[in-house]
This record gives structure tokens, C-alpha cells and sequence, in this order.
């Protein structure tokens, strides 16, 4: 368990009183949707306590609906609610936190934003399945069907598009938000299975992964020791 810092800002507004949050999250190795909010509140300042749950357990599924009976990861613990859904999480701590601006401001790029986050949410199944989420690991070329290029391909669009309006500052929408926490575990995947990009969205992998909050999540998982066999073998066995 671990907490972050508290961004100023809520410190004052809060005057001292610190939200209970806590967050239950899977493995920082697989767990693309945990990695989400995970990196908002870490990047914004908002304090949280870390649970972390350990997935493909033979306890797992149990441990889980200690939080919540949805069964899945990540879950948000704010007092005594429950939300239970990445999108759903990071749409409270911006409505929480609106000092922070966690989604940018101009009301046509924020709703822009929560567009692309959500074809994210919903959309790239293909990618999901075909090349899951490894940080550890190194797959070049693995998980190349024809549905994850298509979704390789629309990725690149979305990036192109936000970066050329919106981008002056080398995120999506300038500053860093939601939607650039939203995409870490896409940028992840293209760095586990050596997807090759323009040049100017390497520049912007680039700088997702050396993000504090992003570059926090990655060495965490780079710490972990516990793996997920089967997981890992299906992607080994692809191309054979």
C-alpha cells in the first residue's frame, strides 16, 4: 500500500481534511485498466491509498469482492462508495477535483477528450486480446492480426488529429490529462511489441513514458516478481 504526495491546491481547499480514497488495482505489469486512474491520481496529486490484488490467483476472484462484487479491477473506495469502473473513476476525481483540470478546459477539446477515451473504453478489442498488456515484457512483432494493425492504425489517427490541434504543449490536448493516462497502457503495448510509429508520435511515447507518474507505474511493475504463466505462454506461442 502506498500513497502520493497531495497536490497543494487540495491541500488548501481541503484544509487539512484528506479524502479517504482508496484504490484496488491488479498487477502493474498486466493490468492496463488499474494503470489509468492509477496514473491520474498520481500525476495530479491526489491522495490514495494503494491496494493491490494479485491476478490469476486461486484467491483472486474472492479478494476482489472484499471491494466490489463487479469482480474486475480497478476499483475506487471513496468513503464509503463504490465505483467500480475505470472511466467512472476518473470521471469522479475530475468532478472531485475540478481545481485540477483533469480534463482540458476549452469545453470543445475536453469533450473531444472524453470522446477518444471513450472509443478507448469500448473499442480495440483486437489490440486488447492480440497483444495484451506486458511491461516487462519484449514481443517484437507478436500479435500482428489483421484487427490489431486496424486498431494500431486508428490509434495513430487519434494521436496525429489530437497532437496536431491540440498538442502545443506534447500531449494530447497540451497539458497532461485523463486522456494521456487513458493511452499509457496503449503506448506500453507499442513499446512490449516494437510497433514502429512516425516520428512525431515516438516523441510522444516517449514523453508518456517519461512522465513522473507513468515512469512511477513502470518501475513498480519492473518491480514485481509474480508473473501469469498462461498469459505470458499465449503470447509466446502467437506466430508459431
Amino acid at each position: 500500500m502506498q500513497e502520493t504526495a497531495i497536490h497543494p491546491a487540495i491541500a488548501a481547499l481541503m484544509k487539512d481534511q484528506r479524502p479517504s480514497l482508496k484504490l484496488v488495482i491488479g498487477n502493474k505489469n498486466y493490468s492496463s485498466w488499474s494503470m489509468r486512474p492509477w496514473v491520474v491520481m498520481r500525476a495530479f496529486g491526489i491522495p490514495f491509498e494503494e491496494i493491490r490484488i494479485l491476478l490469476g490467483q486461486g484467491d483472486t476472484t474472492s479478494k476482489i469482492a472484499d471491494y466490489s462484487l463487479a469482480g474486475k479491477v480497478p476499483v475506487l473506495i471513496a468513503n464509503e462508495h463504490v465505483i467500480w469502473d475505470s472511466l467512472a473513476i476518473c470521471e469522479y476525481l475530475a468532478e472531485q477535483f475540478s481545481i485540477l483540470n483533469l480534463w482540458p478546459q476549452d469545453v470543445l477539446a475536453r469533450a473531444h477528450a472524453r470522446s477518444i477515451c471513450a472509443e478507448m473504453h469500448s473499442g480495440f478489442s483486437s489490440l486488447r486480446f492480440d497483444m495484451p498488456m506486458n511491461i516487462k515484457g519484449r514481443f517484437p512483432g507478436k500479435g500482428r492480426t489483421m484487427g490489431a494493425q486496424a486498431d494500431i492504425g486508428r490509434i495513430c489517427e487519434i494521436w496525429e488529429d489530437c497532437l496536431a490541434r491540440y498538442g502545443a504543449h506534447g500531449y494530447l490536448f497540451g497539458a497532461f490529462s485523463i486522456a494521456d493516462a487513458y493511452f499509457a497502457p496503449v503506448v506500453m503495448r507499442f513499446r512490449t511489441y516494437g510497433v514502429a510509429l512516425a516520428p512525431a508520435l515516438e516523441a510522444y511515447a516517449d514523453r508518456v513514458i517519461a512522465h513522473p507518474a507513468v515512469a512511477h507505474w513502470i518501475h513498480g511493475a519492473e518491480m514485481e516478481t509474480e508473473t501469469l504463466p498462461m498469459h505470458d505462454a499465449r503470447i509466446e506461442r502467437q506466430g508459431e
